[in-house]
């Protein structure tokens, strides 16, 4: 395999030796920030992100309120189910990490045992991208940038082909895109029932200040009637 490489006959290895090799070339205090960023730190910036969104639906409210935390919800869950897909194609085709079959490799973590195909973390971060872009483009599209860059990151560390995180991409895109309509039927009743509930409406929209004053304008209002319907009887007394 490695002779394939270097004969330019194989475009998979070909690219993994080119984006692998910045690495080496890397000063090492950026490596350790890349094995980090691309091991956990892009995996906490996604949640970071789905959080953002939650909020920003939150505060904006709207009569779709319930309908985007719905996508929101649907966001991890489509990461997990994702994952589950894969682990049955891993067994499938039964590839070996690249630094296995392949040497001057610069691995930047240690310990990775299993195969190689299709890469979690390129999974995970592009179906919660692919959910978030469902519930707020906006938002969405920061969160298929995040997706792309775990995938840079991944061949960067040495320790996924380009292939493998191509396959992450489209199995975390086929399950959060196929499986979302049954997911918004399923979730989205649940988070009307909460939005309606006393206890978890705040979880769907806060609470405006126009509200507050409306209510505000009906106890005057009706303090009003109080008062006037008490100065009517005092009169006809």
């Amino acid at each position: 395999m490695a002779g394939l490489a270097e004969s330019g006959s194989n475009p998979d290895v070909n690219l993994l030796y080119d984006i692998n090799g910045l690495a080496k070339e890397a000063p090492h205090w950026l490596d350790r920030v890349m094995a980090y960023v691309g091991e956990f730190g892009l995996l906490f910036a996604m949640m970071l992100l789905v959080l953002g969104c939650w909020w920003s639906v939150r505060r904006r409210g709207g009569e779709d309120a319930a309908t985007q935390v719905a996508a929101l919800v649907w966001a991890p869950l489509a990461a997990g189910l994702a994952v589950l897909v894969n682990v049955p194609i891993r067994g499938f085709v039964e590839r070996p990490r690249p630094f296995l079959a392949h040497r001057g490799l610069d691995v930047l973590v240690s310990g990775k045992t299993d195969y190689s195909f299709v890469s979690d973390h390129a999974t995970i971060t592009m179906a919660m991208g692919v959910a978030l872009f469902v519930a707020d483009r906006r938002f969405g599209l920061a969160g298929i940038g995040l997706a792309l860059l775990e995938g840079f990151c991944r061949v960067y560390m040495g320790v996924h082909y380009p292939t493998d995180v191509v396959g992450g991409f489209a199995l975390g895109t086929a399950v959060a895109l196929l499986l979302s309509p049954l997911a918004m039927a399923l979730l989205t009743p649940v988070l009307k029932a909460v939005e309606g509930s006393a206890w978890g409406g705040r979880l769907v929209r806060a609470r405006r200040r126009s509200d507050g004053g409306g209510d505000a304008l009906i106890q005057e209002t009706r303090a009003d009637e109080r008062t006037g319907a008490t100065g009517e009887r005092d009169l006809a007394a």
